[in-house]
């Protein structure tokens, strides 16, 4: 259940986040080349809904098997080797994220004390960066259903992109029609 409002969150934020900096773009070329003028805070706040995209997506990532990762090794383990070297990666990923969501958190609380305001923006940057510890939570909440689902035997490691697989695959096809 908490897994399918996040999933539906998620996927909306992406969309949103992605309209939102095409958009704002367009309206900045048109702005700068047809009328000779621009909005002055469009630049910052793309920079921010590109921080918020990445934030959000690597979770997504995460989940959609969309990482590409490095596993000729763990390829050539029999499958308990698999599902061990999974478990053992998951872990420091969980770790990592977990730095990094304290790390994060740290400094979104510095920034909202201080009360720093947008360079070009005229808010509070906390509200801009807050995308920072919910993002590395977000993660950590990936990372730990992904490690559960190698731990249980579910799954043999990470879902991972192979694209050299898929190449061949996509080649494999031409060459047969």
């Amino acid at each position: 259940m908490l897994a399918n409002v996040v999933d539906r969150l998620e996927e909306g934020a992406i969309a949103f986040l992605l309209a939102a900096m095409t958009a704002l773009t367009f309206i900045q070329v048109i702005l700068r080349y047809v009328f000779n003028t621009s909005m002055q805070w469009s630049i910052e706040a793309v920079v921010y809904l590109f921080a918020w995209l990445i934030l959000i997506g690597i979770s997504y990532g995460v989940k959609t098997g969309s990482h590409i990762g490095v596993d000729a090794l763990v390829n050539i383990l029999p499958v308990r080797g698999k599902r061990v070297a999974g478990v053992i990666a998951g872990v420091l990923c969980i770790v990592y994220a977990g730095f990094m969501t304290v790390g994060s958190w740290s400094y979104f609380e510095t920034v909202y004390q201080i009360g720093v305001r947008g360079d070009d923006i005229p808010i509070q940057r906390w509200i801009l960066i807050v995308i920072l510890p919910i993002g590395f939570v977000l993660l950590l909440f990936r990372l730990m259903q992904a490690t559960w689902r190698i731990a249980r035997g579910k799954e043999l490691g990470f879902k991972l992109a192979d694209e050299a697989a898929d190449a061949m695959r996509q080649f494999n096809n031409k060459t047969k029609d």
